[in-house]
C-alpha cells in the first residue's frame, strides 16, 4: 500500500512560542514516534509561512499575533522532528493546496495527518484532501495532534469523523 504521513506545521511557534500550548508540548513524544515509524520517503511536512506583511492579510487582521515568520527560530520544525521529509510544503494560509494536490497526483492510497493545530490547519488540510483526493484513505492520529484549546481539539475530531476520516 503507498502510504503517506502528513506533519502538519509541527513548528517551535506552536509548540512552545507565541502560540504555543502545553497541550502541543505534551505530544512531542508521540509525533516523533509516528514520524519514525515512515519511512523518509512516506513522510511530508507543511510549514505555516508568515512574512513581515502578516498583520496586514485578513489572518493577522482576525489573529494579530505575529508567529511563524519565514527565517525565525519559531518557524522551524520543532527539533526533535527535523528529520528528512519527502518534501515541506510551505504554506501562508490554513491549509496547503500543493499537499492536497500532490496526495492526488501520486497515487498514495492512505495518508495519515498528525500536528498542529487540530482545530485549524490540520483539519483544513483534511478537507482539501478530501476534495483533490477523494477515494484516498484519510486518517489522523489524535494522539499527535492538539488543538488551540481541548473542547475545540476533540470538536474538530468529530467533524473529521463526520467526513469519513479515520480518528485515531
Amino acid at each position: 500500500m503507498k502510504k503517506l504521513l502528513a506533519v502538519i506545521d509541527f513548528q517551535n511557534d506552536f509548540i512552545d512560542g507565541t502560540l504555543g500550548m502545553k497541550e502541543a508540548v505534551e505530544i512531542i513524544p508521540n509525533v516523533i514516534k509516528k514520524i519514525n515509524s515512515y519511512a523518509p520517503n512516506e513522510r511530508v511536512a507543511t510549514m505555516d509561512t508568515h512574512f513581515e506583511d502578516y498583520l496586514q492579510t485578513q489572518e493577522g487582521r482576525n489573529l494579530p499575533v505575529i508567529h511563524c515568520q519565514k527565517g525565525t527560530m519559531g518557524w522551524k520544525i520543532q527539533k526533535d522532528a527535523q528529520v528528512e521529509y519527502a518534501k515541506i510544503f510551505e504554506k501562508s494560509t490554513f491549509g496547503s493546496v500543493e499537499l492536497a494536490q500532490y496526495v492526488a497526483d501520486e497515487g498514495f492510497e492512505q495518508v495519515e495527518l498528525i500536528g498542529l493545530d487540530t482545530d485549524i490547519c490540520v483539519i483544513s488540510n483534511v478537507v482539501l484532501i478530501k476534495n483533490f483526493a477523494p477515494e484516498v484513505k484519510v486518517i489522523v492520529d489524535s494522539s499527535c495532534c492538539a488543538g488551540v484549546t481541548p473542547d475545540k481539539h476533540e470538536a474538530a475530531l468529530e467533524v473529521m469523523r463526520s467526513i469519513q476520516v479515520e480518528v485515531l
